[in-house]
């Protein structure tokens, strides 16, 4: 097996160290206390191929492969969370569901606009007492004629004030259980439709979530994204591919904790040596280090097998939730090795620390991704 990254992927992974140093992670901490992403650098993302990674060139994208996608959401994060989560969602999320199911017409509508860098795109799947129980979803589509009529409410739906469309998850069919569901196109100007302002959260605070709601949304019936009745599949697949990003983002944060800390303990003295001298805290960075690498190369390989077209649900959510308690538990300890200078917002690892927890919520909580993975395993190991 070969782990090393080929030369083209080499390159753009320093160029984009190089922008992620000077657009993004500058400005992480005005980002997380005003509550704003940097727009000025999101615009110059279309040149690094950031806001349509695997969007086709024709469409204004960059066609990334899967491999080229986590070393991007790997850097994003190693800069800034806020940044690098709306980014994930614009791209895995709104982007790759139109690209993998949208007619000829809805891709030329959508897609360039997406990956013009001055939107981001959004998915609606959470309502306020349906969260991970998707069958639970209530909100509603009926076909008049050539419209489809919405009506309901979502939750936590990231970037949906800068959204031009909002891929919306909806029943269309009350009685046909998991295939009652459908994707729709939603467009953001539609009345009817209101976007409440963003929620209050522990992290991530350039990256807002919304709460929806849908109050006779009249859109297209052309707006159908795929087939009727397939739509609780196409989510599960979305969230597949999106689950393998989320593990890349985390690794990112967690690379970003993990290198203050080293910078930290060869500067900073205690009990008459630096820090790095004390056996204490070399195990901490030994378990770190451990813990990185081997999420990023778990990450790595449940892209290599979506890119080969393999089976890759387990791998992602194995990714997923491993590269998320790793984000966890090398923020913390970066955290408790800088003691009170941790805790103060003068440096980066309190926002860190807070915005790695989003991780292991959104695109399927840890417990939701235990439970994939355990189905899979005893689905392969059947008596």
């Amino acid at each position: 097996m070969d782990f090393e990254l080929n030369e083209e992927q080499r390159l753009y992974q320093q160029a984009l160290r190089s922008f992620c140093e000077k657009e993004l992670k500058p400005h992480a901490a005005e980002v997380d206390e005003t509550g704003q992403l940097h727009m000025p650098a999101i615009a110059k993302m279309p040149e690094m191929g950031l806001v349509g990674m695997e969007v086709p060139e024709e469409y204004g994208g960059a066609g990334f492969d899967g491999l080229c996608v986590v070393i991007a959401m790997e850097e994003l994060g190693r800069a800034c969370g806020s940044t690098g989560l709306s980014i994930e969602a614009h791209n895995e999320l709104c982007c790759n569901p139109i690209v993998r199911w949208g007619t000829p017409e809805q891709k030329q509508r959508f897609l360039p606009v997406l990956t013009s860098g001055k939107v981001l795109g959004s998915l609606a799947l959470t309502e306020p007492d349906a969260g991970s129980d998707l069958m639970g979803a209530k909100t509603y589509a009926v076909r008049e004629g050539d419209e489809w009529v919405i009506n309901g409410s979502k939750a936590w739906i990231t970037n949906a004030a800068i959204a031009p469309v909002i891929v919306t998850l909806v029943r269309t069919d009350r009685e046909a259980g998991t295939h009652g569901f459908s994707l729709i196109l939603v467009e953001t100007d539609r009345p009817g439709l209101h976007i409440a302002k963003p929620e209050k959260k522990m992290g991530t605070h350039g990256s807002h979530a919304h709460a929806l709601s849908f109050d006779e949304v009249r859109v297209p019936y052309s707006n159908l994204l795929g087939e009727a009745g397939r739509g609780l599949q196409q989510t599960m697949a979305t969230l597949d591919s999106g689950r393998i990003s989320i593990a890349a983002l985390s690794v990112g944060l967690a690379q970003a904790a993990f290198e203050v800390a080293v910078a930290y303990v060869q500067t900073r003295q205690a009990f008459g040596k630096r820090l790095a001298d004390h056996q204490a805290i070399q195990f901490k960075l030994a378990d770190m280090a451990t813990q990185i690498e081997a999420s990023r190369l778990l990450t790595y390989q449940a892209a290599w097998a979506k890119g080969k077209r393999l089976p890759y649900t387990k791998l992602a959510s194995m990714a997923k939730l491993f590269a998320t308690q790793t984000s966890e538990m090398v923020s913390y300890e970066a955290l408790q090795i800088h003691g009170g200078y941790g805790y103060s917002r003068e440096y980066p690892l309190e926002r860190i620390y807070r915005d790695q927890r989003m991780m292991s919520i959104g695109e399927g909580t840890s417990e939701i991704n235990r439970m994939v993975i355990a189905r899979r395993v005893l689905e392969e190991n059947k008596l």
